[in-house]
């Protein structure tokens, strides 16, 4: 039952979200921050065994990932509200098992882990400071997964890319690179999406199915958003979920988050749909 707080269009969007993210997770068990989406959306509806499934969901992908002390910390989350709840207990010994036997054999090669820290400190600086520079808007990612790859020619992605200029304004939304490579019929958008998802193992999300929060994007810098072709869409407390067809550009990473406090969360979506927005947006 939803909670007296809770109107019936925000009642809308959150069984929305829910529907719309557990068809993410069903493909992507272990996508924590999808999962955590979900687990606050559940708990705004004030449905409490669907809060705990989705914390136990959201531990044993910390665990499948290694992360073994934030499986430790949503696992207590869970005792907190059940503390005699026997799976989690089980779960929490097992853990202790595998942190215990992972101390036992790091413990020898501990002294090479700590081979002087404060020369490599220093190196890095002075390799920092050497470097030249520049934009990181996922080009040399992209020419990898597309050119070394031989899925298309060298030609066609210099004719495809678009170099960004960042002292100009761009007045309409830049299309993406998958975007053009479909038009120009030399790769189909749809495996080009397929492929981003599965190299950068970010989620895709049918913006169509979603109710996308135009006001909410209207409070982002105009030309960032045309200009990296991301779109702000939504938000879930101190979260801001933002689309793009670009999973690799971090250049407009940096950029939207100096526009925000909240933390980004990044999903994958058409092109065509994000284009459509962000005209719709900014108009």
């Amino acid at each position: 039952m939803a909670t007296l707080t809770q109107t019936q269009g925000e009642e809308a969007q959150l069984l929305q979200t829910i529907e719309m993210f557990e068809v993410i997770v069903q493909s992507q068990p272990n996508d924590c921050q999808s999962l955590e989406i979900l687990k606050e959306a559940y708990s705004k509806l004030g449905r409490e065994q669907d809060v705990i499934n989705t914390s136990k969901r959201i531990a044993q992908a910390y665990m499948q990932q290694g992360q073994l002390s934030s499986a430790i910390l949503e696992y207590e989350t869970v005792l907190q509200r059940r503390p005699d709840d026997a799976d989690v207990q089980a779960a929490l010994k097992q853990i202790e098992d595998k942190a215990s036997n992972v101390t036992i054999e790091a413990a020898a090669a501990e002294p090479v882990a700590l081979a002087a820290p404060a020369e490599e400190t220093k190196l890095r600086k002075k390799t920092r400071t050497a470097e030249p520079v520049e934009i990181n808007d996922g080009r040399q990612t992209m020419q990898k997964l597309f050119v070394d790859s031989k899925l298309i020619s060298t030609g066609d992605f210099d004719l495809c890319w678009r170099a960004s200029d960042l002292t100009v304004a761009p007045p309409d939304v830049c299309e993406p690179f998958i975007y053009t490579l479909h038009e120009k019929s030399l790769f189909h958008i749809e495996k080009s999406l397929k492929l981003l998802t599965d190299k950068s193992r970010t989620a895709f999300l049918p913006l169509d199915r979603y109710d996308v929060d135009i006001d909410l994007t209207r409070g982002f810098p105009a030309e960032v958003c045309r200009r990296w072709c991301v779109l702000p869409f939504d938000r879930m407390s101190k979260a801001i979920l933002v689309a793009t067809a670009n999973p690799f550009n971090q250049q407009a990473v940096k950029e939207l988050a100096e526009a925000t406090s909240h933390r980004l969360l990044w999903y994958l979506a058409s092109p065509s749909e994000l284009i459509t927005y962000l005209r719709k947006a900014f108009r």
